[in-house]
């Protein structure tokens, strides 16, 4: 999701939960995302995902940016689309985590624990490296608008 703010492009931003990124910041941010297979239309999955991850149904005319194939080997298929919403003000769906390891009790965590809007150096800060080609995209489809 993006917006103007003053004329600047600022994108929205995830922070993963969980204990692993409790102290991370730079490098750890993303898009929301998730898996699909191949019998999912990636559109209406990256949809379902956004909800799931920030507790907000997203719509719109969505603009379709490059794959990006990170080096784990996962292929990220990315839209973005104008919107807003309060970043402080997201829900997002839990995941079983045994916590601490190897002590045989299981918790949950929240899959994303915060969002933000962050304008592009800020975001390119932030974000995971791998996904740096995906706030690339976004600028040179903007720009050809």
């Amino acid at each position: 999701m993006y917006r103007f703010r003053s004329d600047e492009l600022q994108v929205l931003l995830v922070h993963p939960g969980g204990p692993f990124f409790t102290k991370k910041n730079a490098g750890v941010w993303s898009i929301p995302k998730g898996e699909y297979d191949a019998q999912e239309d990636p559109l209406a999955t990256a949809q379902r995902e956004f909800q799931e991850e920030t507790g907000h149904k997203v719509s719109g005319d969505f603009i379709e940016l490059r794959k990006v194939k990170l080096k784990s080997g996962k292929v990220i298929s990315a839209w973005a689309v104008e919107g807003e919403l309060d970043a402080d003000d997201i829900q997002s769906n839990l995941f079983p985590l045994e916590w601490p390891p190897r002590s045989g009790k299981m918790q949950q965590f929240p899959e994303v624990d915060r969002a933000g809007w962050f304008t592009l150096n800020e975001a390119r800060e932030k974000i995971h490296p791998g996904q740096l080609p995906l706030l690339d995209d976004l600028i040179e489809k903007m720009e050809r608008e």
